[in-house]
């Protein structure tokens, strides 16, 4: 059996419109399905098979949304807050109803990747320490970066309120900056672990999450859907 729902929870997945304002469209004319207008919003649906359109405009449905976002500073990795611009809000409207949420968490001030999903099954997948999944940084310090960091990194650090960290991997690649490798996603962990060693960060930027990697075409704020195999290649293993 095919399966059915509401034409307005599908125009409200699509960003259309709260269930009032769609019972509205609707009644004013403005939906078709298959090419006939629809004024009733609360309308069985087959999205695989029927064809929504709004005022002449397809309107095209996915059930689940993989996203990557080139996260600019500035912006919380958040679905609302009362004081912050959020990265949800970084996206048109056509994804604004379909709850999206971000992957784990970019501090603030960090920059980079962050996966933008309504998937909660595939997302446990990536931020769960169990899957081993590699998130490198990029980052500018300051101090003096000791000659055992690496070693320190490796044997898991413990940071100022007992917490014992998984094994992480830090290269110096610059005279003030590291890659810094870690498969958690704690709160500030990468920047409580450099200042574990007597470091302090100053710029952070997600270079990568498993084997996907930040595309170079992306500007800050910019995004683009994953590709199937970017989308399977995180449901492995992050090695």
């Amino acid at each position: 059996m095919a399966k059915t729902m509401r034409l307005d929870k599908l125009l409200g997945h699509t960003g259309w419109g709260t269930r009032r304002e769609l019972k509205e469209l609707c009644k004013g004319g403005h939906v078709t399905m298959n090419g006939t207008v629809c004024l009733d919003s609360s309308q069985k649906v087959d999205p695989a098979a029927d064809v929504i359109a709004v005022d002449g405009q397809i309107v095209g449905y996915e059930e689940h949304i993989y996203l990557m976002l080139y996260k600019p500073a500035g912006v919380v990795s958040a679905t609302e807050d009362n004081v912050s611009p959020t990265v949800i809000g970084l996206l048109p409207r056509q994804y604004q109803g379909a709850g999206l949420f971000p992957v784990g968490r970019l501090d603030k001030d960090t920059t980079g990747l962050l996966l933008i999903t309504n998937d909660g099954t595939w997302a446990h997948g990536i931020t769960s320490p169990k899957k081993h999944m590699d998130k490198i940084y990029d980052a500018v310090v300051e101090g003096d970066i000791p000659p055992d960091m690496g070693q320190r990194f490796a044997d898991g650090i413990v940071l100022d309120d007992g917490l014992h960290c998984l094994p992480a991997k830090a290269v110096q690649t610059g005279p003030q900056s590291l890659t810094v490798v870690v498969q958690e996603g704690k709160f500030h962990q990468v920047k409580r672990m450099c200042a574990a060693v007597g470091l302090k960060v100053v710029q952070l930027h997600r270079r990568s999450v498993g084997s996907v990697v930040l595309d170079e075409g992306l500007e800050p704020g910019q995004f683009r859907p994953l590709t199937d195999e970017e989308r399977e290649a995180l449901k492995g293993r992050g090695r």
